[in-house]
């Protein structure tokens, strides 16, 4: 699936960034997770779309401190290949400035090209299905998802040559996964100043089920189109 989020062009409107109101309980586990809290997760033909902020109960259309806004321009990664999943990334800006708020919070982008650590913990959100051929979820769900390096990854018996150096994997465990519907939502990592930074787009995962042992969950790597997005900003 092609990641989208409104990350960038939100923080253009920012003054801070990486920071919620709420925190994501440390014992949580999207498949085997639970619950999130409001904005546990700071940041998920243009007619055809609307983007909802703050939202955290998928039942409830007009829900406390939640709002939706039109978009002006979605911008698909130029080198997308829909087969093999590369440059799975694409921006959206919003047709209006958005104000912050205790539910409507950004996280902060990652250094250029920086890499996490062997399970370096960090928490995956999504609304996808809550098990293989699962229901989808009607509350944000979160989940601990570690980290697991490129070289483990990328084992003949994890996901092998389909892993790219543009990637980052977290998870395997067979256990807490992402899922279908989970495309395009944020890894969010605790950077050691406190703020949260958005490291990973939820971009693929097994085809044998949601939580395959040594099949992580495989999202795009947002520290390696730092560039691109900045480039994209500035349009």
């Amino acid at each position: 699936m092609l990641g989208v989020t409104v990350l960038a062009a939100l923080l253009a409107c920012a003054s801070s960034c990486g920071v919620p109101s709420f925190l994501p309980s440390l014992s949580a586990r999207v498949v085997g997770g639970e619950n999130a809290s409001p904005t546990a997760g700071p940041g998920s033909d243009t007619r055809t779309y609307r983007v909802a902020l703050g939202k955290n109960d998928l039942t409830v259309e007009d829900e406390q401190g939640s709002l939706y806004v039109d978009v002006d321009t979605i911008y698909v990664h130029e080198k997308w290949n829909s087969l093999l999943l590369h440059n799975d990334i694409a921006l959206i800006k919003l047709a209006e400035p958005v104000e912050l708020s205790d539910t409507i919070q950004v996280a902060c982008l990652p250094e250029e090209e920086s890499l996490l650590p062997q399970d370096y913990p960090c928490y995956v959100t999504g609304w996808g299905r809550l098990w293989t051929d699962g229901p989808i979820a009607d509350e944000l769900q979160q989940g601990l998802q570690p980290v697991v390096d490129h070289d483990t990854c990328s084992r003949w018996d994890w996901w092998s040559f389909k892993v790219k150096k543009t990637m980052v994997c977290a998870g395997g465990d067979g256990v807490i996964s992402a899922c279908n519907g989970d495309s395009g939502g944020p890894l969010n990592c605790q950077a050691e100043s406190g703020s949260w930074e958005v490291h990973g787009i939820v971009s693929f995962g097994s085809s044998l089920g949601c939580n395959t042992l040594k099949k992580p969950t495989v999202f795009t790597r947002v520290s390696a189109y730092i560039g691109w997005i900045n480039e994209k900003m500035q349009l």
